[in-house]
């Protein structure tokens, strides 16, 4: 079918979901519950249309018609519809995830920013008796990892240490983000710096031969704080890299699509900095057995994970990209909502 034959077969279709949205105006009370019902059948072919108007014939004229139209519909089914919380599942299970996983490639150089200073620095300190003594004296070196490190994290009371450790992670994340408007260069610093301070930490641990302990400190908690701060980080280079290469787009929208990207992440982390606050605060520094604080970190750290891959890829593959707001300018959702789900279909496109 050519482009003219389609618009022929789905124009009644099209202009009967217009009058339907007509009479509703902002709000479906206007609407009987027959009318709702075929509006939220109609909403979901006209989304259907404009995917097979956008892949297959790219005109721009109907893609932006369709565009429109199934926008107007979305707002006002999902508008009223438990519209927040449904924002709220959309960017959890969509937008965050499509953002973290389409910039995957600045997340994993954020990674080895931080990792690789840190094993340098571990090594270095852990097996070079010069490097150990120049460090710090072996008085202080030996409070550090025999008191001062395990006493940091039952030095509050839980919750208050929770509440600190949280909103210490989220002013690095953001300052990691920051350095991104700065073609990236304090970005690098910072998970370098970091980095080395980690490593300094184990080699420390290296050198007086009680690697278990920090791994048993470390891990409940850390794992899932190093992976935000590691994405916060690749948010920020990518930023940067964008000031250096935008591509094909102009540099000031190309900053801007890529500040509401990173900006969507950074607004997921915190709630994965919150988690990891939590654990810190009452996992971490508890009396729980070794192996069970280890597991929960573990369990956390691959639940995340699995998380984002599998819903970012997921995304992704629906043709998001993270970008706040996207699916408001495209005009079309990636998954019916369930109202839309529950209505029966009509006949196929």
């Amino acid at each position: 079918m050519d482009i003219d034959g389609f618009i022929t077969s789905h124009r009644e279709e099209w202009q009967r979901l217009g009058a339907l949205l007509d009479k509703a105006g902002r709000s479906p009370a206007r609407l009987s519950a027959e009318e709702l019902e075929e509006l939220a059948v109609r909403y979901q072919r006209a989304a259907t249309h404009l995917s097979i108007a956008r892949t297959r014939f790219g005109d721009r004229a109907l893609v932006a018609e369709l565009s429109a139209l199934v926008a107007r519909a979305s707002a006002l089914l999902y508008g009223t519809r438990g519209g927040s919380w449904r924002s709220l599942s959309r960017f959890a299970l969509e937008t965050f995830p499509a953002a973290v996983w389409h910039t995957r490639a600045f997340h994993v150089a954020a990674t080895l920013l931080f990792l690789l200073p840190a094993a340098a620095a571990a090594l270095w300190i852990g097996t070079s008796e010069a490097a150990l003594e120049a460090t710090a004296p072996a008085a202080v070196r030996e409070a550090y990892v025999t008191e001062d490190f395990e006493a940091y994290y039952s030095s509050d009371p839980s919750a208050q240490f929770a509440t600190e450790v949280t909103v210490n992670n989220i002013q690095v994340a953001i300052l990691a983000f920051a350095g991104g408007g700065l073609l990236a260069a304090p970005t690098v610093f910072v998970m370098a710096f970091n980095g080395l301070n980690v490593g300094m930490a184990l080699g420390f641990f290296i050198a007086a031969g009680e690697q278990a302990r920090f791994w048993g400190l470390i891990i409940p908690h850390g794992l899932l704080e190093l992976t935000a701060v590691f994405l916060a980080g690749g948010a920020g280079l990518r930023v940067g890299w964008t000031l250096i290469a935008p591509g094909d787009r102009r540099r000031g929208a190309a900053l801007r699509e890529e500040g509401r990207r990173a900006i969507a992440i950074l607004a997921g982390l915190t709630v994965v900095f919150l988690l990891a606050g939590l654990i810190e605060g009452f996992v971490t520094g508890s009396a729980l057995p070794t192996a069970v604080r280890v597991g929960i970190g573990v369990a956390a750290e691959v639940a995340f994970l699995g998380y984002v891959v599998v819903y970012g890829r997921r995304a992704t593959a629906a043709g998001l990209t993270g970008a706040l707001g996207e699916q408001a300018d495209r005009g079309w959702a990636t998954a019916p909502s369930p109202a839309d789900a529950a209505a029966p279909r009509g006949q196929g496109a």
